[in-house]
């Protein structure tokens, strides 16, 4: 009996691949590669076969883990394969060359050289023999045609996230590599620098015609830009999927493709695809779960005596207004006097409500999640819960960051623990111990409770967090871009983690993305933020899909797109007004 995968694999067998040339420019032939000897030794990649023709842009989407990086690091000459042979021009790489520029996920630039200086680091490399004032203009040519010279001289200190990725991919082109190889360069930036950042890449790519292998763990991504997508599967012994080719006519325009059938046909199947593959992978995972004992937390309002004396009741409990932001406003001192970066935020959510906030980067949306959190002051107006004026911190809000809080020399039991003895002092060891092994089993982590933080990875740290956040029993949830960090397919997972606990819990929530179908898959309604400064509500969307939801459900949803268009919109409205 063939696995769902295996028969979309089938589906694909006949249009996987683009006509073959006779002499591509790059192609693997059986190769493999493992780290460690004897017991420890993991095969990481097994058996990959691939050619890529010259001028082409192929996009490599997988699991963290997966061996993405390490594909990178082959074509690169910075590793050697365990077995077969991967051939550039019909040669061997033996190392590391000019005709391969790498653009990694972190920037790796001399932070006491200027921007020109950087750039000229691998113009002079590879150029050593022109005169110095032709390697000054390749310099320049490429610092221009990545819009940055007005930064030529300034250090990478000075420069954002998304101009310090600039900088790399100006220096790889620099150097006229015959292949650009991008290792995940924009998974660290927010969406907007993102896209513009992908933008300028299939700009370039374009107008230089050079090869690009693309690694990423975005599917629109390597929709938007690639001729071809091509899976990962997760490993150990990690294989390549069928491949995916992208019909859609360039250039691509991301709010014109929304409504292309070809757009939503290769969405919806490479999206299938891979969630199938996770599935598989999860099933193996057999988590048990504990019983829930029925208690109540000090924070109930049947323990209104052990909430911090700076809060004051101001209102009767009501659950259409269960939190209330009344005008709510931030203002911070600057040298030019003070700005408010947040002006009149005024939202009402019922209790049990899903609210998720969306908005470009600098908008106020953590700000405003902050003084809900009680982490930062309120400058004017006011936040009420559950009847309560906000005045400071407090269990009664349990909160989720992008980057995991947790003690890194304490378990995963003990991290949950630590916030649980705190809401529930008052009943027996044995119903905190219930609670928090209810809270891990539900997120998948009954099997590493004992381990320290410290040696789980980022996805499993996160889903601590969450089992922490929620075994508070808190009257609110707070979630901070909780998977900001992580690839898009560990993302899909802990959303669907998010998603289930959730619909057993009912509690109110609220979380800040950037990440537009994230946000409709979980919020009952989504709060749209106008750019900052002066930031305040644009916009409020009705989520008006059933639940329980899944992602395979929201690709076939006939509103999904036209839901997705209408954020889409709002966001480019921001980003030229």
């Amino acid at each position: 009996m063939k696995s769902s995968a295996q028969l979309i694999e089938a589906d694909h067998a006949e249009i996987a691949s683009p006509p073959v040339t006779s002499s591509p420019i790059l192609e693997f032939k059986g190769v493999s590669k493992s780290y460690g000897t004897g017991t420890q030794r993991t095969v990481v990649l097994d058996d990959i076969n691939l050619r890529i023709n010259e001028g082409e842009f192929v996009a490599i989407v997988g699991f963290s883990g997966s061996g993405k990086s390490t594909l990178i690091s082959l074509i690169a000459g910075l590793q050697q394969a365990d077995a077969g042979a991967i051939l550039l021009r019909g040669k061997a790489i033996a190392g590391p060359g000019p005709d391969r520029g790498v653009v990694f996920q972190n920037y790796s630039l001399m932070p006491w050289m200027t921007v020109g200086q950087n750039v000229a680091l691998a113009v002079d490399q590879v150029f050593k023999d022109a005169p110095k004032g032709e390697r000054m203009l390749r310099v320049e040519k490429y610092i221009h045609m990545v819009n940055l010279t007005h930064a030529m001289d300034k250090r990478p200190a000075e420069l954002s996230g998304g101009m310090r990725q600039r900088v790399s991919v100006a220096r790889a082109l620099a150097a006229s590599p015959d292949i650009l190889l991008l290792d995940e360069p924009l998974s660290a930036l927010d969406a907007l620098t993102r896209s513009k950042l992908q933008d300028e890449i299939i700009r370039i790519w374009s107008k230089e015609k050079k090869t690009v292998v693309l690694i990423t763990n975005d599917v629109d991504e390597g929709i938007i830009m690639a001729d071809r997508i091509i899976p990962l599967n997760p490993g150990p012994n990690a294989t390549l999927g069928p491949e995916f080719p992208v019909m859609l006519p360039r250039p691509r325009d991301r709010a014109a493709i929304n409504h292309a059938p070809e757009f939503k046909r290769i969405r919806r199947d490479v999206t299938q695809y891979l969630m199938q593959i996770g599935a598989e992978k999860s099933a193996a995972v057999d988590s048990k779960i504990v019983n829930l004992p029925s208690v109540l937390p000090n924070t109930s309002r049947e323990h209104q005596s052990n909430v911090s004396q700076k809060s004051r009741d101001v209102t009767e409990a009501n659950p259409d207004r269960y939190v209330d932001f009344s005008q709510v406003s931030k203002i911070y001192p600057s040298r030019k006097g003070p700005i408010k970066v947040v002006d009149g935020f005024d939202l009402k959510i019922r209790k049990g409500e899903f609210i998720s906030i969306i908005g470009h980067s600098g908008c106020g949306k953590s700000t405003v999640l902050s003084m809900m959190a009680g982490l930062n002051d309120i400058s004017e107006g006011v936040i009420v819960l559950d009847g309560r004026e906000i005045a400071a911190a407090g269990p009664d809000r349990g909160i989720v960051f992008q980057a995991p809080s947790l003690v890194p020399w304490l378990t995963a039991h003990e991290n949950v623990a630590l916030g649980v003895e705190q809401v529930y002092p008052h009943v027996t060891a044995q119903n905190r111990k219930d609670i928090v092994e209810n809270y891990l089993g539900r997120v998948g982590l009954a099997d590493v409770k004992d381990k320290r933080a410290s040696e789980l990875s980022n996805g499993m740290k996160q889903r601590v967090g969450i089992a922490r956040a929620f075994a508070l029993s808190p009257k609110m949830l707070l979630l901070d871009e909780p998977f900001g960090m992580l690839d898009s397919l560990t993302r899909w997972d802990l959303q669907e983690v998010l998603m289930e606990v959730w619909t057993r819990t009912r509690v109110t929530a609220m979380m800040v993305t950037h990440d537009v179908d994230e946000a409709i898959l979980l919020a009952d309604r989504v709060v749209m933020m106008t750019n900052g400064p002066n930031a305040r509500v644009g916009k409020i969307l009705e989520i008006n899909l059933p639940r329980p939801r899944t992602r395979k459900m929201l690709l076939e949803h006939p509103d999904y797109y036209e839901l997705r268009e209408q954020l889409l919109t709002f966001l480019e409205q921001c980003d030229h007004g």
